[in-house]
C-alpha cells in the first residue's frame, strides 16, 4: 500500500474521531442546555410561587435599598409596591416580610405553629445556644415559657400583689422627680429605674434604691445592648458574621458578660439562702424545681443553670426596655399635646381626686385608658417584631415559604394600617373611644405582637404602664424646657431593637 494512502486513511481516522468527538461534545453540549433551561424554567415556576420582591445583588442582597438606620420604613414602602407577602434579602439572608394587619394576623394567629419559631440574630445565636425564652425553640422554649408564665403570675403578675409593688415604685419615681424641682431634665433614668425594679422584685424578690451602683449600671447595660442590637454595625455583622473586627459586637460581649456575671453572683447568694417553702421569686421557684427534679433522679430536662441565668437575663431585657420606653413616650407626648394632658389631668381629678390609683380604676378613665394605648399604637416601638422562623413549608396568600426561612411581622404596619385606623401617623385617642367617650378594644392593637410568641409580660408591663402614667400625671404636669415650645418637641425615634425618643427634656410641674 502506497505510503500517501496510509497518510490519507490516517487523516480519513483523524477526522472520523474529530467528527464523533465533536458529534459527542455537541451532543452533550445540547444535553447541558436542555437541563439547563428546563431547570430555569422549573426554578421560575418555583419562583412566581415564592413571594415577590426588589431583585437582589450577588453577597449584598438588597442591602443597597434597605435604610438600615431605620429599617422598617424601607420594609413599609416595599409592601407598597409588592403586597403584605413579600420576599427581602438581608445580604444573602432571605426574609419574608409580612404586612398589614390581616396578613399580619393570620401568619400569626391561625397559622402560629408554621409561624412560629424564633429566628435568633447571628450575635444572639452566638450568645443564647439555644437557652433561655426569647431566642429558643423546641421543647425547651416550650418548657422555659410554661415555667415563666406560671411562675411569674404565682409572684403577682396581673394580680393585686403586683399591683402593689408597681403603686409602691410609683411612690419612689414620684419622690425622685420631686427632688429635681421642676427644672428641665432627663426623664429616662429614673423611669428606666423604676420600671426595672418591677422586674427586679419579680426575678429576685426584692428592689434596689435608685443611688445603687450595681443597679444603676445594670439599667445602664440593658439600655445601652437594646440600642447597639439595632445598630447599623451589628445588623452589618449579622450579615457578615466574618467580620468579628467591628467594634460594637466587642462592645455587646462586654456588656453581656458583665450583666451575666452581675446576674450569675446573685443567683448564687439565693442559693445559699434558699428555703424552698419559703420563695422569694423567680429564680427560687427555679432552683427548687430544679433540686426536686435532682431528687427524682430525672437528669434529662431543662433546668439548668444556663437556662436558668439566660431567662433571668431575657426577661429584665423584654421587661425593662419596652415598658420604660413606652413611659417616656407618654410623657413626651402629654408635653407635646398639652390639651390631650389637661384632659387625661381633669378625668384623673374628677374620678380619683388625690387617692391613689387602681388598676380597677382603669375602666371608670376611658379618655386615659385611650391615651395609653395611642401611645402604644403611634410609637410602635417594636416596629418589626422579634424575627420569626417557618418550622415546616408553607403556602400562604398563594406564595410558597420553605422551612426555615427567617419571617419579619411588620407590626409598624399593623399599628398603621390606614384600612384599621382613621389617623394612622396621628397621636389620636379616639381610635380607641366611641362617639359617647367609651373605651372601644381594638382588634388590629397588636403591639405586644400575637400567637405563641405574644410577650409573655404583656400582662405586668399593662399594669405597669397604667399605674405609672396615671400616678405620674395626678402628681406633675409634663413640659417643654424654658425657652422650647410644644412644637420643638421632636417626636423622631432614635432606632435600636427598640425606637426610643431622641434625648430630650422635660420639666416636671408639681401640680398636687
Amino acid at each position: 500500500m502506497p505510503v500517501d494512502t496510509v497518510s490519507n486513511m490516517g487523516i480519513v481516522d483523524v477526522l472520523l474521531q474529530s467528527f464523533i468527538s465533536v458529534s459527542l461534545l455537541g451532543s452533550l453540549a445540547a444535553l447541558l442546555l436542555i437541563y439547563f433551561i428546563s431547570s430555569f424554567i422549573f426554578r421560575s415556576e418555583e419562583k412566581r410561587k415564592e413571594p415577590p420582591g426588589p431583585i437582589p445583588l450577588p453577597l449584598l442582597g438588597n442591602l443597597l435599598q434597605l435604610d438600615l438606620k431605620k429599617p422598617h420604613t424601607t420594609l413599609l414602602e416595599f409592601s407598597k409596591k409588592y403586597g403584605s407577602v413579600f420576599t427581602v434579602y438581608f445580604g444573602s439572608k432571605k426574609v419574608v416580610v409580612l404586612a398589614g394587619y390581616k396578613t399580619v394576623k393570620e401568619a400569626l394567629v391561625n397559622y402560629d405553629e408554621a409561624f412560629g419559631e424564633r429566628d435568633a440574630m447571628h450575635i444572639l445565636h452566638e450568645i443564647n445556644q439555644g437557652s433561655g425564652i426569647l431566642w429558643s425553640n423546641g421543647d425547651s422554649w416550650r418548657e422555659m415559657r410554661r415555667f415563666a408564665l406560671t411562675n411569674l403570675r404565682d409572684f403577682g403578675m396581673g394580680k393585686k400583689a403586683c399591683e402593689d409593688k408597681i403603686i409602691e415604685e410609683s411612690q419612689h419615681l414620684i419622690n425622685a422627680i420631686k427632688e429635681i424641682k421642676g427644672e428641665a431634665v432627663d426623664t429616662a433614668k429614673s423611669v428606666n429605674y423604676a420600671v426595672c425594679n418591677i422586674i427586679c422584685s419579680m426575678i429576685y424578690g426584692s428592689r434596689c434604691e435608685y443611688d445603687d451602683s450595681e443597679f444603676t449600671s445594670l439599667v445602664d447595660r440593658l439600655g445601652t445592648s437594646a440600642q447597639l442590637l439595632g445598630s447599623r454595625s451589628i445588623q452589618v455583622y449579622n450579615i457578615f458574621p466574618f467580620c468579628k473586627w467591628i467594634s460594637s459586637r466587642r462592645h455587646y460581649y462586654k456588656l453581656h458578660a458583665a450583666s451575666r456575671k452581675h446576674a450569675m453572683a446573685l443567683i448564687s447568694q439565693m442559693k445559699e439562702t434558699l428555703i424552698p417553702q419559703m420563695c422569694r421569686g423567680f429564680v427560687d421557684a427555679f432552683l427548687v424545681r430544679k433540686q426536686n427534679l435532682e431528687e427524682s433522679a430525672i437528669t434529662k430536662n431543662h433546668y439548668n443553670e444556663n437556662n436558668l441565668l439566660m431567662t433571668v437575663l431575657h426577661l429584665f431585657a423584654a421587661g425593662t426596655e419596652t415598658t420604660s420606653t413606652t413611659l417616656r413616650w407618654g410623657l413626651l407626648l402629654m408635653a407635646k399635646y398639652p390639651k390631650i394632658q389637661k384632659q387625661v389631668q381633669e378625668e384623673l381629678r374628677r374620678v380619683i381626686a388625690d387617692r391613689q390609683v387602681q388598676v380597677a380604676d382603669r375602666k371608670n378613665l376611658p379618655f386615659t385608658d385611650a391615651v395609653i394605648h395611642e401611645t402604644l399604637r403611634l410609637t410602635s416601638i417594636i416596629p418589626m417584631s422579634l424575627p420569626h422562623k417557618t418550622s415546616r413549608d408553607i403556602t400562604f396568600y398563594g406564595h410558597f415559604i420553605g422551612k426555615g426561612t427567617t419571617v419579619y411581622p411588620l407590626l409598624t404596619s399593623v399599628l398603621h394600617d390606614p384600612t384599621e385606623w382613621e389617623k394612622p401617623n396621628t397621636f389620636y385617642p379616639a381610635h380607641f373611644l366611641d362617639k359617647d367617650g367609651n373605651f372601644v378594644k381594638r382588634d388590629a392593637f397588636i403591639p405586644f405582637s400575637a400567637g405563641r410568641r405574644i410577650c409573655v409580660g404583656e400582662s405586668l408591663a399593662r399594669m405597669e404602664l397604667f399605674i405609672f402614667f396615671t400616678t405620674l400625671l395626678q402628681h406633675f404636669r409634663f413640659t417643654p424646657p424654658p425657652g422650647v415650645s410644644e412644637d420643638e418637641l421632636d417626636l423622631t425615634p432614635q432606632t435600636g431593637i427598640t425606637l426610643i425618643p431622641s434625648a430630650h427634656k422635660l420639666c416636671a410641674l408639681s401640680c398636687m
